[in-house]
């Protein structure tokens, strides 16, 4: 039978920078926890009357929403901002894109790029509302990440292409 008040039915939570003015003028900076699938917007609306609240160094509370002055997200990357780490300023490092340091081996190579497109790939986001600016970003990025992984794998995949066969079948 589903229970409602069990705590393996309650729904994820990702943790959402924000600095929170009370009405009596207190400011307290922290994570608002909001469920997975909802925006801030959603959960100030929706139909409960408190907010869970983690205060940075503190533990996490309930705030009443009609005790909430103002809530402003912080540490979230403006447009222009966005934009201009995508440009490359005439210069393409895929060491830099990849976060690697020059020479580095074709493992690590391998494994920056995983962890990076594992990161970035837009089907990790599909099932969440962004902002049209922060979904270019991604796009951008997973092609950024891409185009470095194959510049650095193409040498490699020349030098394999000119190695002789190891294995050659008797002419008939």
């Amino acid at each position: 039978m589903f229970e409602r008040n069990r705590v393996d039915n309650a729904p994820e939570l990702s943790a959402v920078p924000v600095e929170i003015t009370l009405l009596d003028g207190t400011l307290s900076k922290g994570k608002l926890l909001v469920p997975i699938l909802k925006t801030v917007v959603d959960t100030l609306n929706g139909g409960t009357a408190f907010i869970e609240f983690e205060p940075y160094g503190g533990e996490k509370r309930y705030i009443a929403k009609a005790q909430i002055a103002a809530v402003k997200p912080v540490g979230v990357p403006r447009v222009p901002a966005l934009q201009s780490r995508l440009r490359d300023n005439g210069e393409f490092d895929p060491y830099a894109v990849l976060g690697l340091a020059q020479g580095a081996g074709r493992e690590q190579i391998r494994e920056a790029y995983v962890a990076l497109a594992k990161a970035y790939h837009p089907d990790r986001y599909a099932n969440v509302v962004l902002p049209p600016e922060v979904g270019d970003y991604l796009a951008a990025m997973a092609r950024r990440i891409n185009a470095a992984h194959a510049a650095l794998e193409a040498p490699e995949k020349r030098r394999a292409m000119r190695q002789e066969p190891i294995f050659t079948s008797p002419g008939r």
